[in-house]
């Protein structure tokens, strides 16, 4: 399979825990690196920062449901969602692009190119 799964690296999926406040308390969030980088993305395309987009996205879960379970979930899940419906073609950097591709997939995707 050409080791597109198995082949990412490691500091890819480490978990990272970051502290936000919201609604006037501070808490944790742990995701992993992964998604905090595609959250940064969400968050400059929508022009904040990472901390105000999750606060805003929070208070609007909160709105539309009364509560808001397994947070984290949802923050992955909206990544998800960013990244197969809501991303602008094209912004992908090939570098981020290649991280995940063995040697193979790499001058293969180059040759196309």
């Amino acid at each position: 399979m050409c080791h597109i799964f198995a082949g990412q690296a490691p500091e890819t999926y480490e978990s990272q825990t970051r502290s936000v406040r919201i609604g006037g308390h501070s808490t944790s969030i742990r995701l992993e690196a992964a998604f905090w980088t595609v959250l940064e993305e969400v968050a400059a395309h929508q022009g904040m920062s990472v901390g105000k987009f999750v606060t805003k996205l929070h208070d609007e879960v909160l709105d539309l449901h009364g509560e808001v379970r397994n947070f984290a979930s949802l923050l992955r899940c909206s990544c998800l969602i960013y990244l197969a419906e809501l991303r602008p073609a094209g912004i992908a950097p090939a570098a981020a692009r290649e991280r995940y591709l063995c040697e193979s997939a790499r001058l293969h995707l180059h040759a196309a190119e």
